[in-house]
């Protein structure tokens, strides 16, 4: 198959490769492991018969191979676990029980999902307006003073940490000039206002590192377009400038936009993690953190899961996007 359709059956296919190997290195990683695997997993507090049950569970005597079929067969078709004087069913894809509770991992997270995707998505909206347009004027004001603020701004953006600039905005904002409250979390359904006024400095920490890269590729990418014949021509026809950078040199640097932010948004649930502990949004990355510090093995494996599974995910849609875009990616 040749095309635009080859190119997304390929990509496809390579996505459930990367997925899989993803679970393999997850899978050896926690679970292969020196020492006792099963004391691990239950945690410090287990008792012996607790510790030959979670070893049942994770099929330790097994070969190598099958325990981490039997692991692939939870996620995919699910498993029955067995909790104290009961069997329980999860059901796919299960990423086990957590042992604080014996809760479903895939419960737990589709729990804190919701926290750590309006966190992503906010941020989005205000990386894109900020780094777009940053990057616009960017390139409007070749040479002049301008562009070099707007340079040196969006280097030193690069380069802060996301926790350094939720740090200060926090002080400045919320301490010293009182503008805003500190960030405590409410749900958008029981309260819309509140919901965006508390993730508002979360946004912008997250965002403000994301336009960094926006205004940098956006900056390149209308520089490269408005060197092109085309342009000079509206030019030589006295085609305004504005209407120039608006109508012709944006719409030629939207491909690689349009790949950087779906890059963006996988890699952005992942680096939420600081973001949340920072501001105490209750997601998955203060989860993936709290797990940690309880040595709680079933959760962490599943938050490494699933954020390594929105990353894969989302470079593929910003391949295939990058593909509509231009074309010329298909017959490369």
């Amino acid at each position: 198959m040749s095309g635009f359709g080859g190119f997304v059956l390929r990509r496809g296919i390579g996505t459930v490769i990367t997925l899989l190997a993803i679970s393999v290195i997850v899978y050896v990683v926690f679970f292969v492991t020196p020492g006792n695997v099963a004391q691990i997993t239950c945690g410090p507090r287990c008792s012996p018969e607790q510790v030959h049950q979670v070893a049942q569970q994770l099929r330790l005597d097994d070969p190598l191979y099958l325990r981490y079929w039997h692991f692939l067969q939870g996620i995919l078709v699910g498993q029955d676990y067995s909790t104290g004087t009961s069997v329980e069913h999860c059901s796919a894809p299960c990423l086990g029980l957590s042992y604080q509770g014996d809760q479903q991992v895939t419960q737990l997270i589709l729990t804190k999902l919701p926290v750590s995707l309006s966190l992503v998505f906010g941020a989005m909206v205000l990386w894109l307006i900020l780094g777009v347009g940053t990057g616009v004027l960017s390139a409007w004001r070749r040479g002049r003073f301008t562009e070099r603020l707007l340079t040196g701004i969006t280097l030193a953006g690069v380069a802060t940490p996301v926790f350094v600039i939720g740090l200060v905005l926090m002080i400045v904002v919320c301490g010293q000039l009182q503008l805003l409250p500190f960030p405590q979390y409410v749900s958008l359904t029981d309260d819309p206002e509140q919901w965006a006024w508390n993730l508002l400095l979360p946004w912008l920490s997250l965002a403000l590192i994301e336009a960094a890269a926006f205004a940098r590729l956006t900056r390149a990418s209308m520089l490269e377009t408005l060197a092109e014949d085309h342009i000079r021509t509206f030019r030589a026809y006295g085609v305004g400038e504005r209407s120039i950078i608006g109508r012709h040199a944006l719409r030629g640097a939207f491909a690689p936009i349009i790949a950087l932010n779906a890059n963006n948004v996988g890699s952005a649930i992942g680096g939420a993690v600081l973001t949340e502990t920072l501001f105490g949004l209750p997601g998955i990355g203060q989860e993936l953190v709290h797990a940690v510090n309880v040595v709680d093995l079933p959760v962490v494996v599943g938050m490494v899961l699933v954020i390594g599974f929105f990353v894969v995910i989302a470079n593929a849609v910003a391949d295939v996007l990058y593909a509509v875009a231009d074309r010329r990616v298909v017959l490369a």
